[in-house]
């Protein structure tokens, strides 16, 4: 993996927008709905499917130690991609996204002006395209050299031309040296 799928996955744990279910009778109800069935359930904890509805009936309160800490695992597991689902969607279709970085920037300008490449410590909001982008270079497996170009085409958008407003003669911008690189959508 490279930076900024690591920086994807971090953002990803950091944003659970609801905890899954704490309780063993909201934990194989949500269970039951991912497996459709009982006998599922019970097939991928090695229980039987009377165990699996009497934890959902709320006849038994508690499982043992081993069975409990595999439901908690199945959920747990089963839980977390709905809401990095949900969120990642939003964000590329109007949240948008936030890149922190303290990273070396170059780019291309025109003959007299400073090209210099130098550190500098960013925070800056991308539009849901550019998250949409990211999201999709992801999943089709692009390099992080890949993604680095989309991020680095996004701040050229928004912080190095503000939206249009200056610097229109830059042509081309690229993140080296990443000290670090956050996300946060």
């Amino acid at each position: 993996m490279g930076e900024i799928d690591d920086a994807i996955e971090r953002a990803d744990r950091e944003a659970f927008t609801k905890d899954p279910p704490k309780t063993l009778k909201g934990q194989i109800g949500f269970l039951i709905k991912q497996f459709g069935s009982a006998k599922a359930v019970a097939q991928e904890l090695g229980v039987t499917a009377d165990s699996v509805n009497r934890y959902r009936r709320g006849a038994r309160k508690h499982a043992r130690a081993d069975v409990a800490a595999k439901i908690d695992d199945t959920v747990k597991a089963r839980w977390q991609p709905l809401v990095r689902k949900r969120r990642q969607k939003q964000a590329a279709a109007s949240g948008g996204i936030t890149v922190e970085t303290r990273a070396r920037f170059g780019y291309s300008a025109a003959v007299g002006t400073t090209d210099d490449g130098r550190f500098r410590r960013l925070t800056v909001h991308l539009p849901a395209t550019y998250a949409q982008r990211l999201f999709d270079a992801r999943d089709t497996g692009a390099s992080d050299q890949e993604m680095r170009g989309i991020i680095a085409e996004g701040f050229k958008e928004v912080y190095f031309q503000d939206g249009g407003g200056r610097a229109m003669g830059l042509s081309d911008v690229e993140i080296n040296d990443i000290d670090y690189l956050d996300l946060d959508y």
